[in-house]
């Protein structure tokens, strides 16, 4: 039995999600979440063999997850699932520790295909993912957003989305004198001047919607 926990702050999309998964006689989902904080206590409290984690969750986003459960020597392997282009986030996600990406316009067989996938112990990417990754390997040097740190590309996107740099501070659990120090790095970094300069950015590579 491959016991799966479901990470999405949309109720129809974990309905949709447990329908799928529950669909499949060897499949059973032990557990649902709907933020960051609350994934990351189910997770290390209840055993699973996969997890399906959303990376757009409110507040922290599912790079938080990962990054809190890095140094957990039992962590399950984890399915990042996004609206997102691959090419933006998966590079990142993979790195991060993910142990897989799947699009949420992907059809319900290759849901369960990936599931299958890293709960054997394996890495799960599209197809057309695959070929974004060999092309990278000769293609032109990678956009600027990806130099940045896991925690500098959040806040980035988080800025962009329009959050202020108090409730970043609080949905990362830092000061939002922190968020401001990461907001001029990720400045000086990019060679930006001002927010405008980062919506305008984060829109043209498709970061935020």
């Amino acid at each position: 039995m491959i016991r799966v926990i479901i990470v999405d702050d949309h109720p129809v999309i974990r309905r949709g999600l447990k329908q799928i998964i529950g669909a499949e006689p060897n499949m059973r989902v032990v557990g649902e979440a709907q933020n960051a904080r609350e994934a990351i206590q189910l997770i290390r409290r209840t055993a699973c063999d996969v997890v399906v984690l959303d990376i757009a969750l409110p507040g922290a986003s599912g790079l938080t997850v990962l990054d809190e459960l890095k140094s957990d020597h039992s962590r399950p392997p984890i399915l990042i699932m996004s609206m997102y282009e691959e090419e933006q986030y998966a590079v990142r996600v993979l790195k991060a520790g993910a142990s897989g990406f799947l699009m949420k316009d992907s059809l319900p067989e290759e849901l369960i295909k990936a599931i299958r996938k890293i709960a054997s112990g394996g890495i799960y990417i599209s197809p057309s993912l695959g070929e974004i990754l060999a092309v990278g390997l000769t293609s032109p040097p990678m956009p600027p957003h990806e130099m940045l740190s896991n925690r500098e590309f959040q806040i980035l996107c988080l800025i962009a989305s329009g959050k202020t740099l108090k409730d970043i501070g609080a949905s990362l659990c830092i000061s939002g004198k922190t968020v401001s120090t990461y907001r001029a790095r990720i400045l000086e970094k990019r060679g930006m001047k001002s927010k405008a300069e980062m919506i305008t950015y984060a829109l043209n590579q498709k970061l935020i919607e």
